[in-house]
């Protein structure tokens, strides 16, 4: 999603992924397995059934306020979280004053909603994380929903676990910096229907992580993150509207849907 309104290339990490090569197994190879999770087990820090008791797990809004770099503001009317799903709604709108973002202003066409997670989340020397969730996500031009980490201090770093940007695919994304971007698209089938994303985040270094992306069971990438260890960060389920996505978008309402939101902590 971009912390910051730069816009970003997708330029392989050359460095990382020499570095550290691409690895198909739960853990790097070579030099960084000494730097693999050492936790035989996981501990559960966001349950699957989180959003029934929200309150306990979620905040409205992002963590810096109701606007970002797109064409929605948001709003907590635009959240519902009936049986356990995490339904966000885009509806258009007229009047709003223009949004503020790194210096640049962007008008706003639409009402939307976001939720980011109380707790922060900090990948600890030879830790890590599992960040999954079940999607219902819309790719239509001029939606950009995504399940996404930002830095709580500074940008980057940025994962962006699943963004869809108005295209009909699904990106997978790693900030360094933000003109060197691990970005990966794949086409994204049946929208209409349940994926599920999983990210998989682990030490690599002292200081780096890798990242295994999966959709339904399947890995898709491995990207790398340089300097990620002991970086906090946000976790925000968002639908953001036009912005990278396009414009104009759609001019009736739009939904974005999540359940089975669970993150597990590798932390040792």
């Amino acid at each position: 999603m971009r912390r910051v309104s730069l816009f970003a290339s997708a330029l392989p990490l050359a460095g990382l992924a020499a570095a550290y090569p691409r690895v198909d197994g739960p853990a790097p190879q070579a030099a960084a397995v000494q730097f693999a999770s050492r936790a035989a087990t996981g501990k559960t820090v966001i349950p699957k059934d989180s959003f029934n008791s929200f309150d306990t797990h979620w905040s409205y809004n992002y963590p810096w306020g109701t606007d970002h770099n797109g064409g929605a503001r948001m709003n907590k009317q635009k959240v519902s979280t009936a049986n356990d799903v995490l339904t966000l709604t885009a509806s258009p709108a007229t009047g709003e004053p223009p949004a503020t973002n790194g210096g640049q202003q962007y008008p706003v066409h639409y009402l939307s909603g976001t939720v980011f997670a109380k707790q922060q989340f900090t990948v600890k020397p030879g830790g890590g994380y599992d960040f999954e969730a079940d999607f219902k996500a819309p790719v239509a031009k001029g939606t950009w929903p995504a399940f996404w980490l930002t830095a709580v201090k500074g940008w980057p770093p940025e994962i962006d676990i699943a963004e869809w940007k108005g295209s009909g695919k699904i990106s997978f994304n790693t900030f360094n910096t933000s003109s060197q971007v691990a970005a990966h698209d794949v086409t994204y089938p049946s929208p209409e229907n349940w994926h599920t994303i999983r990210a998989q985040i682990r030490t690599a270094s002292a200081t780096d992580v890798w990242v295994k992306f999966f959709m339904d069971g399947g890995e898709i990438t491995t990207q790398y993150g340089k300097n990620y260890v002991n970086s906090a960060f946000y976790l925000i389920v968002d639908l953001q509207m036009e912005g990278s996505s396009g414009s104009p978008g759609p001019s009736a309402g739009t939904t974005f849907q999540i359940r089975n939101v669970q993150v597990t902590d590798y932390n040792p």
